[in-house]
């Protein structure tokens, strides 16, 4: 799915946040990338994801050189939950984000609207149709997030410490959500610093130190 090819990254007027690494991906894995804060997985995940360019080596996507993909295209790809959900969220209603990436890439509209109500229902958020998305709580913005990604219905998530200040009834609502996903062959890079809820899903786990990868090991 994701390849790395001697990819380093840093970031301008900064010393190198990730060594050059080379890493395959694969998109029948759960891989959790494991380390402390400011280690730089968080630019690990964003390189690998495309959404940072190498500063030296390359990463490919589905074989291709992420410095030739443009955000839509590799939007088609996989799909990325960044770890604040405010960021990628951008209409006025909850309908309207989850029919908007459809919407733009001309997706009928009776299509749109049946794989909307799909995802209102999936991810629990049928009353909350008409609600301003800023305005709902830290969980539901995360599903309303999530949703959005996943009515693409990408082969592959990169998710960045999605359990974020989610207590142990939303952890556990993600964590069903994410073994639907990958019971629907899914594949997923978890970025994280939560070792039991990883645990649940992870089929591989990465250890990063100082930028560096300092263990690879499978668990399942």
């Amino acid at each position: 799915m994701i390849r790395a090819l001697g990819a380093s990254y840093r970031y301008p007027g900064e010393g190198q946040v990730v060594a050059p690494v080379d890493l395959a991906i694969h998109a029948s894995d759960v891989t959790a990338l494991f380390g402390p804060n400011g280690s730089g997985k968080t630019t690990l995940g964003k390189l690998l994801a495309g959404i940072l360019k190498p500063t030296s080596g390359r990463v490919e996507i589905l074989g291709e050189d992420t410095r030739t993909l443009s955000l839509g295209r590799i939007g088609q790809r996989l799909g990325y939950l960044f770890q604040e959900p405010d960021r990628q969220i951008f209409t006025a209603r909850v309908d309207e984000e989850l029919a908007l990436a459809q919407r733009l890439r001309g997706v009928p509209e009776d299509d749109v609207l049946g794989r909307v109500e799909e995802m209102l229902d999936r991810f629990r958020l049928e009353h909350l149709r008409d609600a301003f998305p800023f305005d709902l709580s830290r969980g539901e913005k995360q599903r309303l997030a999530l949703a959005a990604i996943m009515i693409n219905r990408p082969p592959f998530l990169v998710l960045d410490e999605p359990t974020t200040a989610l207590d142990v009834v939303r952890k556990a609502e993600l964590s069903a959500l994410l073994s639907q996903a990958t019971e629907g062959g899914v594949g997923m890079l978890i970025i994280s610093h939560d070792r039991s809820f990883v645990a649940r899903h992870a089929t591989r786990i990465l250890e990063l130190s100082r930028g560096e990868i300092v263990d690879d090991y499978s668990v399942r």
